[in-house]
């Protein structure tokens, strides 16, 4: 990296699955996109952060599941796990869930960015309701990312396969069908409610970013969906969302983020982030 590292006195690994150690044609490609774009936002915020790290790579089996080397990291077997090697640790800690990675690797070495922001209005400090209106939007904005919005875009993928499952031809007007009554009656009118929040969420916030001023840990996480909807063309589009694509394109021209794309080039030959299956 050419980037000048802290010194944080650990050693931290991100585990993720990469294609060019996946068997050809084992798994299909949303789901491996899936894997590697959720590992992208750790990516970024280590180089936001300024700290050093290494990549552990592992391949699926045929059978999708998760290989015993990864296992052995994290009995789930899910991708991105992080480790942390520290002198004052026996054992190396285990992060997995990409909410929790971000939030302890702020805590830990945020020092110098305001990646989580204050948590109490002046005056008001340790009462009900004392808490700052930034924080209140980092704290919740952290669960609904994971949550609500990558919750229903999960779905989208799932009702995507099942449109375009290799079917015998008098059985895909039937999985179409049900594909279309998906989206038709749920998954369409809980795009809009989803953007048309976040639209809101930016117009609201007083700064630049969604919780204000600052980057934090929220922004890390919103980057992956957002930027997976707007390549999905699922309804998010420049005329009716402006304050989110403007959003969206700032984050991505952050020199972090560049340097989180090279590396994943550098790693894997390719960068994907879009959920949609590529033909």
């Amino acid at each position: 990296m050419t980037d000048s590292k802290k010194d944080i006195g650990c050693t931290i690994t991100l585990h993720w699955y990469s294609t060019q150690l996946t068997e050809p044609n084992s798994v299909p490609a949303c789901y491996e996109r899936l894997d590697r774009s959720r590992s992208h936002r750790i990516l970024w915020l280590l180089e936001e952060l300024h700290i050093p790290y290494e990549i552990k790579t592992y391949k699926r089996g045929s059978d999708m599941m998760a290989p015993k080397e990864l296992k052995s990291v994290h009995p789930l077997g899910k991708s991105p796990v992080v480790t942390i090697e520290s002198p004052d640790l026996k054992e190396p800690m285990v992060l997995p869930e990409s909410g929790l990675i971000v939030e302890y690797l702020t805590e830990h070495f945020g020092e110098g960015t305001n990646m989580i922001p204050g948590k109490w209005q002046v005056g008001k400090e340790g009462r009900v309701g004392g808490e700052a209106d930034e924080w209140m939007r980092w704290r919740y904005l952290m669960h609904y990312t994971e949550g609500s919005l990558m919750g229903l875009l999960v779905l989208g993928l799932v009702v995507a396969q099942i449109r375009d499952a290799p079917v015998p031809f008098f059985i895909r007007p039937i999985t179409r069908s049900i594909a279309s009554r998906l989206n038709d009656g749920f998954l369409s009118k809980n795009y809009i409610n989803h953007f048309d929040f976040l639209e809101s969420q930016l117009s609201t916030s007083s700064g630049e970013f969604i919780c204000g001023s600052d980057l934090t840990g929220a922004d890390i996480l919103l980057v992956f969906p957002l930027e997976a909807a707007r390549e999905a063309q699922i309804g998010m589009t420049k005329e009716k969302y402006p304050k989110l694509n403007a959003y969206l394109d700032k984050l991505l021209a952050r020199p972090a983020y560049g340097r989180a794309v090279q590396r994943i080039k550098d790693e894997t030959g390719e960068y994907v982030s879009s959920l949609r299956s590529q033909n």
